[in-house]
């Protein structure tokens, strides 16, 4: 298949009937090898592992409940097919393990394509392990690392842990992750570094992010680093619930620097050296080390001057980051610090970018018909980090601004077409952070209350307006430049 992603985008029934060459291919029902729902999960496991050894398509076809009791290794041109009915609950019949699914290719970085899970539903049933026996930083339900062409869809999961992703998906090209059902404590899609992908008719209620797109992150978030970029997020909804943390889309970049002797170093902090990337792995206690021995093993992990490296990977880039993106059709009931991130982490457990390092600009984050349904006065966007430009079309918003913590340059916002439901002032943008510039445009504005005021708290930052807003707008210009500290 010399252009998956060409598969990925088509109409449903185009998809059908150009999915996989795998599915012209007669089934193999793995019931044949003994998995069922009467069996025990080590028995299970191994009937399973079987079955998918043969490759080509797979089938569970028959309803009940299936104990599996270890990871099960998917190689390239195959296809699981789980009928509707079919639940895979994990056991700890030997001992509790992390993954369910997991490519084979994940252990030696070794691509595998042209895979594809659908109707797969797990229980987690409290078996949520952050072990890294297989892939240190990899820790989804489902995970896959080094795969091209993925297919996952109908994807269920109701349990999830406090420690685990339910999809985890990192060194990838031409993902798609279709009708799926995540809730739970953890993230439900986390990516790392990877391109063109799709996300979509997705329902989601989890404690922490919805959708994370980590090209950064904690030294145990991911098991690579380096840009996501080309994908299509779209039909999700954020299911509303008491308790939160993170955002419905977490969007995190970073940057490092090559070692030198005498550098004062943290946990999750990267440096380049000797052709490779090395991340320090530590307690979060907030301890800087000094490192003055050069990093310079081929794999695992090496303590040097008590610091201890961890060798991520050998193609060299010195940051990461989003671009291309867009979010249609979003649906957020769940009120939360922020309903989007554009992030840096800053704390203990992680800091994205190396005092001195070149700071990227993430790029292209495009959102549309994003409708805010929680009444709150919460951030549509926290910004953090350089972005060229934000586009909010068609979308339905409440108190909801951009408020912009960090992250210097320039930054076009352009608002088209959007409702604002709030009444009184509003305060559309807010900047604390000492320098930036910002141009905002609004046009083809709606608003539904009468005495609705649009306003800008400027910060530090040089501020150009051309907006359509009441509060916003000027009768002489369309034009309007707001100096820094001017409320």
């Amino acid at each position: 298949m010399k252009n998956p992603i060409f598969r990925i985008h088509a109409t449903a029934s185009a998809e059908n009937a150009a999915a996989s060459p795998l599915l012209a291919q007669q089934a193999t029902d793995a019931a044949f090898y003994g998995f069922s729902p009467e069996a025990c999960g080590v028995v299970n496991t191994k009937a399973l592992q079987a079955a998918v050894d043969k490759g080509g398509v797979i089938v569970v076809s028959r309803p009940g409940t299936y104990q599996v009791a270890g990871t099960v290794y998917v190689g390239s041109n195959t296809s699981l097919k789980f009928d509707e009915g079919v639940f895979l609950k994990k056991v700890a019949d030997i001992e509790p393990f992390s993954h369910v699914l997991l490519n084979r290719g994940a252990i030696t970085k070794t691509y595998d394509e042209h895979i594809s899970v659908d109707g797969l539903r797990i229980i987690v049933n409290g078996i949520d392990v952050r072990a890294f026996r297989e892939v240190y930083g990899l820790h989804g339900q489902l995970a896959f690392f080094y795969v091209k062409d993925l297919r996952i869809t109908r994807f269920q999961c109701l349990d999830l842990g406090k420690l685990q992703y339910a999809i985890h998906v990192c060194t990838f090209e031409d993902l798609l992750v279709d009708d799926v059902i995540i809730k739970g404590d953890k993230d439900g899609v986390h990516l790392g570094r990877g391109k063109r992908f799709i996300i979509r008719n997705a329902v989601f209620q989890t404690f922490d992010d919805a959708v994370a797109l980590n090209a950064h992150d904690y030294d145990v978030g991911n098991p690579e680093l380096g840009w996501i970029e080309d994908g299509v997020v779209e039909n999700c909804r954020d299911l509303s619930a008491p308790t939160t943390t993170g955002y419905f889309c977490r969007i995190l970049a970073g940057a490092w620097i090559d070692w030198n002797t005498g550098m004062e170093v943290q946990k999750s902090d990267t440096v380049v050296s000797n052709g490779r990337l090395y991340r320090v792995f530590a307690n979060p206690d907030g301890t800087k080390y000094i490192s003055t021995t050069q990093p310079s093993h081929a794999s695992g992990s090496r303590t040097l001057d008590g610091i201890t490296w961890f060798m991520v990977q050998n193609d060299v880039t010195y940051t990461a980051g989003v671009r291309n993106v867009t979010f249609r059709h979003i649906v957020l009931e769940k009120s939360r610090g922020a309903l989007f991130s554009i992030h840096f982490d800053n704390d203990k457990y992680s800091r994205s970018f190396y005092p001195g390092a070149t700071v990227p600009n993430q790029e292209g984050i495009i959102m549309d018909d994003v409708r805010v349904m929680c009444g709150q006065p919460i951030p549509l966007i926290r910004i953090v980090t350089p972005v060229d430009a934000v586009t909010v079309m068609n979308s339905s918003l409440r108190n909801n601004g951009i408020i912009f913590d960090g992250g210097g340059g320039k930054t076009i916002l352009n608002l088209i077409g959007c409702t604002f439901l709030n009444s009184g002032r509003t305060d559309l943008v807010v900047n604390s952070y000492s320098s930036k510039t910002i141009v905002l445009k609004t046009s083809k504005s709606v608003i539904a209350a009468d005495n609705f005021c649009a306003a800008v708290v400027s910060g530090n930052a040089a501020i150009t307006i051309d907006s359509d807003l009441p509060g916003l707008k000027t009768s002489s210009s369309p034009n309007n430049s707001i100096k820094p500290n001017q409320p």
